[in-house]
C-alpha cells in the first residue's frame, strides 16, 4: 500500500534517512521538509494520507504542527517521533488525534510497518465514512456473515458491526470495552471470523489468570530446563496463536508490574521464550476486551498510559442491553431457537422482559430464556416462569405507565405497540421533549425516534 507522505523532522540525517527508506519501499510521493514553517506553507496546497512529525523542533513544535494538520485534514494519519524522556508529549499528541509515536533511534522496518499501518487505517476509515454515505442515501444496512450470530437491529448497533467489520480486515489491535455479559468475546470472534486470519486459531487468554511469576512461560512459553519444572518445551500463548488471534480478556486486570511486557510485545511485535536466547515473531493479531474504564484506570495509576493509548486506536464500546430494547424480543427467540425450545413468548412475558432493566445483559437474558424454557414444558412462556422483580422501572425515568402489572388495570394486557407508544413518549416528556437525548437514552436513531413522534402526532 502507497500514499502521500509527509516527513517533518529538524534532523538533516534523520530526514534524508527516513526519505531514502521510504522511496526503497515503494512510497513515491514523499515529502521531507525540515522546517516545520514550511510543511505548514504545503498544508495550504496540500492534503496527505500520513505524516511523520518529530515533537521536539524550532520554530513550531509537532503537538502544534499536528493540530494544523488535523484542522485542514482530519484524516491525515500522523506518527509522532519522540525522544526517550518525551513520552508526557506523547500522550498529548495522543489526545490530540495521533495515531501513532516512535520513540528514536527508529529502527527503518519499524517505521515502515508503523506506517503502512496507518495507511491501512485511513483506508479502512475512508472507507467507513463512504458506507456511511452510501447508506444514508438508500438505507442499505450491510454486515459480514461473520457477524450473523450477533443479533442488532438498532443503528447504534449496527453502526458498531460496519466499524467492526472495517477494522477486522486489519492488522491493529482492537480494544472492546462493555459491561459484563454483553458480548465481548462473541464480537472478538467475529473479527476474528471476519477477519484474513480467519483459518487461524481465535486463542482466548483470561489475563487476571497470569501473575507476574506465570506470565512470561504463559504467554511466551519456555525451553526444558528453563527452571526447576520445566521437563520439557512449552508453547506459550503467543505461540499457540501463531497466524491467528490472541484474545485479551479482562485486560484491565492485568498486573501493572508486567503491563510493560505486553505493550513491548505490541510495539516490537516480537518476543522471547523463556531459557532461549533467539526472539521470535509474534504472528498473531490482538484484540483486548475489559469491562472497566481504562482511562480511569490510569488516572489511578494502575494501568500504564503507553500501554493503553497503544491498545485504544480501534476501540468498539458494546451497548447494554438497557439501551438497545429493541432487541430483547429477537434476542430471546434466538436464545430459544438456538437451546432447541420450540416454544412462545406471551405479550405479558415480553412486557416483563421489556421492563427489566438487564445488569447482566445479554448474557442474563440468555440463562432467563433457558430457565423459563425448562420451566414452560413445551407450553408459551408466561410471567410465572420468568425469575424477575414483579416490577421494575425500565428506564429511570418514571415510565411507570408503562409497566404497570395488568392485574392492576384490570386484567388488560396492552398491545406491544402501545406499550412501546407510551414508553416513548413518557421518556420524551420526562427528558424535558429533548429529542437527542431521548433518542439515546432510549437507544434508537434520531431519524428514528422523529418518525415515530410524528407517527404519535407530537411535533
Amino acid at each position: 500500500m502507497t500514499g502521500s507522505i509527509l516527513v517533518v523532522d529538524d534532523e538533516k540525517h534523520f530526514l534524508n534517512s527516513v526519505e531514502r527508506k521510504l522511496r526503497l519501499e515503494g512510497f513515491r510521493q514523499v515529502t521531507a521538509v525540515s522546517d516545520p514553517l514550511s510543511a505548514v506553507e504545503l498544508l495550504e496546497t496540500n492534503t496527505f494520507d500520513a505524516a511523520l512529525l518529530d515533537i521536539i523542533m524550532p520554530g513550531m513544535d509537532g503537538l502544534k504542527l499536528l493540530e494544523k494538520i488535523h484542522a485542514k485534514s482530519p484524516q491525515t494519519m500522523c506518527i509522532m517521533v519522540t525522544a526517550n524522556e518525551d513520552i508526557p508529549s506523547v500522550i498529548q499528541a495522543m489526545k490530540l488525534g495521533a495515531y501513532d509515536y516512535l520513540v528514536k533511534p527508529v529502527r527503518p522496518d519499524r517505521l515502515v510497518m508503523v506506517l503502512r499501518r496507518a495507511l491501512e487505517h485511513k483506508r479502512m476509515v475512508d472507507h467507513l465514512l463512504l458506507r456511511q454515505s452510501d447508506n444514508d442515501r438508500d438505507g442499505e444496512e450491510t454486515t459480514l456473515s461473520a457477524f450473523s450470530r450477533i443479533v442488532a437491529t438498532g443503528e447504534r448497533m449496527h453502526n458498531l458491526l460496519r466499524e467492526a467489520e472495517l477494522h477486522a480486515r486489519s492488522e491493529i489491535p482492537v480494544l472492546i470495552t462493555g459491561e459484563t455479559g454483553t458480548g465481548k468475546e462473541l464480537l472478538a470472534q467475529a473479527i476474528h471470523k471476519a477477519s484474513p486470519r480467519n483459518t487461524g486459531p481465535f486463542v482466548p487468554v483470561n489475563m487476571l489468570s497470569l501473575s507476574g511469576s506465570l506470565f512470561e512461560s504463559e504467554f511466551f512459553g519456555h525451553a526444558k530446563g528453563a527452571f526447576t519444572g520445566a521437563t520439557q518445551d512449552r508453547q506459550g500463548y503467543l505461540s499457540r496463536a501463531k497466524g491467528g488471534t490472541l484474545f485479551l480478556d479482562e485486560i484491565g486486570d492485568l498486573p501493572l508490574e508486567i503491563q510493560g511486557k505486553l505493550l513491548r510485545i505490541l510495539q516490537e511485535g516480537e518476543f522471547t521464550p523463556v531459557g532461549k536466547t533467539r526472539s521470535v515473531r509474534a504472528d498473531v493479531r490482538f484484540i483486548a476486551a475489559t469491562n472497566q474504564d481504562l482511562e480511569a484506570l490510569v488516572e489511578q495509576g494502575v494501568f500504564r498510559k503507553d500501554l493503553y493509548y497503544r491498545l485504544r486506536f480501534a476501540c468498539l464500546s458494546l451497548v447494554p442491553l438497557r439501551e438497545r430494547r429493541e432487541d430483547i424480543r429477537p434476542l430471546a427467540l434466538h436464545f430459544l431457537d438456538v437451546l432447541g425450545h420450540q416454544v412462545t413468548i406471551t405479550d405479558e412475558s415480553l412486557r416483563k422482559l421489556l421492563s427489566h432493566d438487564w445488569p447482566g445483559n445479554v448474557r442474563e437474558l440468555k440463562g432467563l430464556m433457558e430457565a423459563a424454557a425448562n420451566l414452560a414444558q413445551g407450553g408459551p412462556i408466561e410471567p410465572q416462569h420468568l425469575n424477575l422483580p414483579a416490577k421494575e422501572c425500565a428506564w429511570k425515568v418514571g415510565v411507570s405507565s408503562v409497566i404497570e402489572d395488568p392485574e392492576e388495570q384490570g386484567g388488560e394486557i396492552l398491545p406491544l405497540a402501545e406499550v412501546e407508544r407510551m414508553h416513548i413518549l413518557a421518556a420524551y416528556e420526562t427528558l424535558d421533549r429533548n429529542k437527542t437525548q431521548t433518542a439515546k437514552q432510549l437507544g434508537i436513531g434520531l431519524a428514528t425516534l422523529q418518525r415515530k413522534l410524528k407517527a404519535y402526532g407530537v411535533k
